[in-house]
């Protein structure tokens, strides 16, 4: 930190540029700030009025007035590459202390264990309520299961997206998550998923559309490691040159806690899928695929991977990147776990409350 400033921050833009900050506060107030980075900002006398519009603001500023602070303060004809004034709210913000790092947390994976896809879903809660009351750490979870079914998201309508008779016949069972987004046909090693249970302040001051690539920006990594190229389709759709391989979904939950979770095709059937989906052969059109074939197996084919070789690249890019440890489920987490499915989401109370 430059001597004589009392606060510094960082932040990297997702597709951008680096930009920190340092700031000297005193009388609860930001008294001199100096934004620097490797951005691009014309003309050069802008800096300066990026400078001028943090001084002045309160300690305890939100992301907001930031934001709309620089926003008003540049003049006419500015122009910002490789960050906006987003950007600079949350590097503010994370010198103050109001937002965190991914460095700023000691980060847990907790490998595959298989369990009934039931008991995934509710592990999602149990988790992020232990997060939320400091039990545990913020951790990357890798779904694994031996049964079928269908997951659907917190907002849909049963009827609309499922075909009950076809899932019925193929024994697959119809499952609500809590967090929004689409529905994951999901039998015994055909797709993978993971969870991200991260504290608020991690995506501080984001909007979802800008949390989800941000999340996932180490996936990016880890899939390009293992030769495939992708990138982040608005809002929450994971591609490639090939047409789309996931979807992420997010819940934001009381207690300062983001359950983050990304669902990515590994060789699933989707004969079966458009049968049991009402909407299977628009999902099977998202994904490039113009008639409903005997598989859409994007991280297979584009791979040539087993899925657990996929999965150990995942996680060993994870815990390299954050630094992460080995974590576990214990006995206690699992109970609690089953219970929570007991209760509520093997529940028709619950499963079909959007009918």
């Amino acid at each position: 930190m430059t001597q004589g400033y009392t606060h510094h921050g960082e932040y990297k833009v997702v597709g951008g540029k680096l930009v920190v900050v340092d700031l000297l506060v005193a009388d609860g107030k930001i008294a001199v700030a100096s934004l620097n980075g490797d951005f691009f900002l014309e003309p050069d006398e802008a800096l300066v009025d990026l400078n001028e519009a943090l001084a002045g603001l309160p300690e305890n500023v939100e992301h907001s007035v930031v934001r709309d602070a620089v926003a008003a303060g540049l003049r006419e004809g500015a122009v910002m590459f490789g960050f906006d004034a987003d950007a600079v709210a949350r590097v503010v913000r994370r010198a103050l202390g109001h937002a965190t790092a991914w460095a700023d947390h000691r980060w847990e994976v907790i490998g595959p264990e298989t369990m009934p896809i039931i008991e995934n879903v509710a592990l999602d809660e149990v988790l992020a309520r232990q997060i939320a009351s400091g039990e545990r750490g913020p951790s990357l979870r890798i779904w694994d299961w031996n049964d079928s079914g269908v997951v659907i998201g917190s907002f849909q309508s049963v009827r609309n997206e499922v075909d009950a008779q076809a899932a019925a016949e193929h024994g697959i069972q119809v499952i609500r998550r809590i967090s929004g987004g689409g529905a994951m046909f999901m039998e015994a090693g055909n797709c993978i998923t993971y969870s991200l249970y991260v504290p608020s302040s991690l995506v501080d001051g984001m909007s979802f559309a800008d949390s989800y690539p941000f999340l996932d920006a180490w996936v990016m990594e880890a899939l390009a490691s293992i030769g495939i190229k992708a990138h982040y389709k608005p809002l929450n759709d994971i591609a490639t040159a090939a047409g789309k391989i996931g979807g992420a979904a997010q819940k934001r939950l009381a207690g300062g806690v983001v359950l983050h979770h990304v669902t990515m095709s590994y060789d699933i059937d989707a004969e079966k899928m458009v049968k049991v989906l009402r909407i299977g052969r628009e999902k099977i059109s998202d994904k490039g695929i113009t008639s409903a074939v005997k598989r859409v197996d994007p991280l297979k084919s584009q791979s040539q991977l087993s899925r657990a070789e996929i999965i150990a690249a995942m996680m060993d890019t994870f815990t390299r990147r954050y630094e992460a440890s080995t974590g576990v489920i214990d006995a206690a987490t699992r109970d609690a776990a089953r219970a929570l499915a007991a209760s509520k989401f093997a529940t028709e109370a619950w499963t079909a409350r959007v009918p």
